[in-house]
Formats: structure tokens, sequence, C-alpha cells
């Protein structure tokens, strides 16, 4: 009966939403086609979302940090980070639940509102944790939109070299910038499908396409060679499975949210499937010759496999690039009092501004690889892990709260103790090991691409033309 009640309070609103999602008349044509491409908000639509969004070019990079961290220890990290990713978004869906049913119960209604992380710590907490965790959150999701950017600039290139770097960031900036004509995630369904179809091939399309290639001749593989390019790669691999900023608002897109709770679990165990065999044999193959190849397209050869792969990765970029915008543009709505308007040309125009400063930095900072481990020490380490699991810890800190707690620890977790000492762990670890280390690591390694490579460098890491 608790859990049905539960359930009842959550989505009572929402499944009359999304009843008005199918239209006005249910069995009309055009309806039934918005509601299997369009609109989406099933457990399924969720698991296709956190798939395809954890993913996305960083699956491109792996190898490149295995290259730095050597195979062992690549793939423990994975495995370490994966099971400490899955973790935290769990802690997250538990506090947005929290949130949601406190809020439900005072009659407020989300019908034209996407309930945010922040609001999520202003509500539990108060100004100051929203504060914080909308500088982290907005910061990391900008830098993400960058990366991706970043990455169709370096795809397109292994295809048509005829333009640089910095010329397809240009453009491809400006195709980016239509996803401000997306409305939300519940929109995304056909796309986050689309998505990790393409993702998959991709990784597959890397341990096929290694391992017919053999090693090279003399290959190398000296990893660790030291301790700045350890952390460096080991911060790479934190933030691979750092995806999950957008998590209360996929949560959110959901007719059933408390339907989430092992969506990202079930999500990573997927992704594990593609992105270890894809890093290991990539590594195998090239070794060292990663260290100067962040893009693991670079060093295989040009065949219509490899521009298929190209090509859907491209895709598949431009929509991560919604997906870490949508946050971001909800956000600004919000500041200028455009976010539940029912004009999308009204926001479409808002949103515009965000796209702006994300094209710029592109331009500015297009060092493909090095860029994702700063991201993950100085900004992931706190948005996905560190804030998630303090935030869990005070807000169930209270007797009262523990005892009214809507969602209470599973059973095999040990009980209040173990999610206090799980969370303590996951804070010291991250906090010295990914924030601390990864952090001092992965700024060295980038001060050296600036000295090496300079801003606004023109094409980073293209070979040289004859």
């Amino acid at each position: 009966m608790a859990a049905e009640s539960l359930e009842t309070a959550i989505t009572g609103n929402y499944l009359e939403m999304e009843k008005e999602a199918e239209g006005q008349h249910p069995g009309s044509s055009k309806s039934k086609v918005s509601k299997y491409l369009w609109q989406g908000g099933s457990a399924y639509d969720a698991w296709f979302s956190c798939a395809s969004n954890q993913v996305a070019q960083v699956l491109l990079t792996l190898p490149y940090s295995f290259s730095q961290l050597g195979l062992l220890s690549g793939i423990i990290l994975q495995l370490f980070y994966g099971l400490m990713g899955s973790w935290t978004a769990y802690l997250i869906s538990v506090l947005y639940v929290e949130y949601r049913t406190r809020k439900e119960r005072e009659k407020v209604d989300f019908r034209n509102h996407v309930i945010q992380w922040f609001e999520v710590l202003d509500g539990l907490l108060g100004k100051h944790w929203r504060n914080i965790g909308l500088f982290f959150n907005c910061t990391f999701l900008l830098f993400g939109s960058v990366i991706q950017l970043i990455a169709c600039a370096s795809n397109i290139y292994y295809i048509n070299d005829s333009l640089e770097k910095r010329t397809w960031t240009y453009i491809f900036g400006a195709c980016c910038a239509t996803t401000v004509f997306i409305p939300s995630f519940h929109n995304y369904r056909i796309w986050s499908f689309l998505g990790l179809i393409m993702t998959t091939y991709t990784a597959w399309y890397l341990t096929i396409a290694s391992l017919i290639h053999g090693k090279m001749e003399g290959v190398k593989h000296s990893g660790p060679a030291n301790m700045v390019l350890y952390f460096t790669g080991a911060t790479n691999i934190l933030y691979t499975f750092g995806g999950h900023a957008v998590t209360v608002e996929i949560m959110h897109a959901m007719w059933r949210p408390p339907k989430f709770k092992l969506i990202y679990l079930m999500a990573t165990l997927y992704v594990l499937t593609l992105t270890l065999p894809s890093a290991s044999a990539v590594y195998w193959a090239f070794g060292d010759m990663l260290l100067d190849h962040a893009n693991a397209l670079s060093l295989l050869p040009r065949t219509r496999f490899r521009d298929t792969a190209v090509v859907l990765m491209l895709i598949h970029q431009f929509i991560t690039f919604g997906f870490a915008c949508m946050p971001l543009y909800f956000v600004w709505e919000k500041l200028w009092g455009m976010h539940e308007r029912k004009s999308m040309m009204k926001r479409a125009l808002v949103r515009l501004l965000v796209v702006i400063p994300i094209w710029f930095l592109a331009i500015v900072f297009p060092f493909f690889g090095p860029i994702n481990s700063t991201v993950g020490s100085l900004l992931v380490s706190f948005t996905v892990y560190i804030i998630p699991s303090l935030a869990h810890m005070i807000t169930f800190a209270p007797r009262t709260a523990r005892e009214n707690a809507v969602e209470r620890p599973p059973p095999f977790v040990g009980g209040w103790a173990g999610m206090y000492s799980a969370n303590c762990f996951v804070v010291a670890w991250v906090l010295v090991v990914g924030f601390g280390f990864g952090g001092w690591a992965s700024v060295l390694n980038f001060i050296h691409q600036i000295n090496n490579f300079g801003l606004f460098t023109k094409c980073y890491q293209c070979p040289h033309k004859a």
C-alpha cells in the first residue's frame, strides 16, 4: 500500500499530462506518430536517454585514457567509477522523490514547470546549497556542451580536411544552435534511441577495426608513464561516468519518476559493454601512439566503415549537445520569466543567448581529450559525486527526516549507517583522488596544451600536410 500511495502522490498530475500530450483526438494518426516518435516519458525512454547521453564523444577519448593509465588500471577504474556514478545517480533520484513528494503534499503543480537539481537543493537544504549546486551544475553543462562542439570539429576533419577544425567549429556551432527549438526532454524519444544505436555501432567498429588492423610494428604499451598522465586519464574516466548532471530533468520527464531507481545502473552496465572492448582493443593495437592522438578515429585507416562511424558520431554529438544545453535553457528561461510561456519561438530567442558563449569557448579551447579531464576533475567531482553525497547525508541527518523519508535505504547497504558510510567514502575518494590529484594533473596537462598549441588554434593535433 505504501508503494502504491507513493506512486500516486508523485505521478498524479503526470498521468493527466501524458493524456494531454497525446492531443485532443487520441485516435488520430498524427497523435500516434507524435506518441511513438516525439512524446517520451516511459522508463525505456529514461534508459535510452541515460545510456546514449553517457557515452557520447568520450567513447573516442577512452583509448587515449588507457594509454595514460595502462590497460589494467583503465579497466578497473571504468568498473569502479561506473559503480560510483550509479550510486550517486541513485542518491539524486532519492532526493528528487523526497522533494517532489513534499511539494505534491503542498498542492504544488508542476504541469508547466521542469524541476531542476538546484531547486531540489533549495527545497531540501536552502538557498546556499541552491547557489552552490547552480554554479557547479551550470558550469559543468556549459563546458560539456563546449566539448560536444570540439568533438564535432575533430571528427568531421577526418573525412573532410579541406577546412580547418576551427572553421568546422563555426559551422557546427550554427547547426547545434537549432536545438533551441526542442521544447524539453519529453521530445528526445526518437533521438535517444537513434543516439544509442550510433554509439553502439561506433564502439564495435573501433573494436573490430583495431583487431583486424593488428598491433602496429614496434608498438609500445608503457603506461602509466608518470603521475600527471595517470591522474589525467583517471579523471577522464571519472568524467565518463559522471553524465548525470541532467538526472533530475530526465526523471522529471518520466510519467512515473519512482521507476528511475535502477535505470542509471542498467544504462551503465550497457555502456561498459561498449567502452571496455573498444578502449582495450584500440590501446592494444596502437599503444603509446594514442598519447598524441586523443581521438581514436585518427589512427584507424580511412574506410567507408570509419566514415560511417564519423557521420553517426556527428549526429550523436548534435543530440548530446541538446541534452547538455537543455538544463541551461531551462535556467535561462526561468531567469527571464519565460519558462512557462507557450510560445516556443519566444523561448528559442532567449535560449540563443546560451549558445553564443558555448560557441566562443569551443573556439578558444579546442583541446579534444585534455579538456575532458579538466572538466572532470574541477566540475564533475563536485557536481556529480561530492554534492549529491553531502546533500543526502545532511537532508536525512535529523531523526524525523529519516523516520518520514519517502524512500528508505535498500536492505543490502546496511540501513542508514551503510548509506552514510558509502557517502563518506565517495566524498573522501573523489575529493582527494578526483579533485585533488586529478585536478593537479589535468590543469598541468591543460596548460601544456596551451603552451604547445596556443589559444584559438586553427587545427588542434592535425597531421602536417605535405
